[in-house]
């Protein structure tokens, strides 16, 4: 069963998908880390690769086809990704979510950067990624009708929350069975 974890920056997506992954044995497929390996390769920060990507369409379009394809390779696997669940077909999609102040203050502290820095940097890059996502697909990164699952990572911790998932996969898996009997 494919699952997308889907989530604004700093809602804990990576670490979740992360968990869910080593508990059901599947694959973790990121669009995050294709994101961030591209930066790398072109030698800019992930802010600067953002406004980049924001004029290169293209950026955004290998990001979300190796995703896709890879993701299309396995029955089973974790897409992790801010729009996985708009390109992945999955048996469940998930979307996690909290306050910005909390995901600011996560991203400061994992990037050991100034608070004032990241509350800056998180709005920008979210305002960046609204605009590209609707000027490149005509999505609305808000429209969270597509989602099966929403869960607010300011109430529940990663394990409590791959826990929600890892049941909703045992739900889904129960319910798939029961119709084929």
């Amino acid at each position: 069963m494919r699952v997308t974890i889907s989530g604004p920056p700093g809602s804990g997506t990576t670490t979740v998908a992360r968990k869910v992954a080593e508990i059901l044995g599947y694959p973790v497929i990121s669009a995050g880390e294709v994101f961030r390996k591209l930066a790398k390769e072109k030698g800019m920060s992930l802010e600067d690769f953002g406004r980049y990507a924001e004029t290169n369409p293209e950026i955004d379009n290998i990001v979300d086809r190796r995703q896709r394809e890879e993701a299309l390779k396995h029955e089973n696997a974790v897409v992790e990704g801010r729009l996985s669940g708009w390109m992945v077909p999955a048996e469940l999609k998930v979307w996690i979510y909290c306050d910005r102040e909390i995901r600011v203050q996560r991203i400061a502290k994992r990037e050991e950067k100034p608070v004032e820095e990241v509350r800056r940097e998180t709005v920008e890059r979210e305002e960046i990624e609204k605009r590209r996502y609707m000027k490149i697909y005509g999505l609305d990164i808000e429209d969270r009708s597509l989602y099966h699952l929403m869960i607010n990572s300011g109430k529940f911790s990663a394990d409590e929350i791959a826990g929600i998932i890892v049941k909703a996969v045992e739900m889904i898996a129960d319910e798939r069975k029961n119709n084929s009997e």
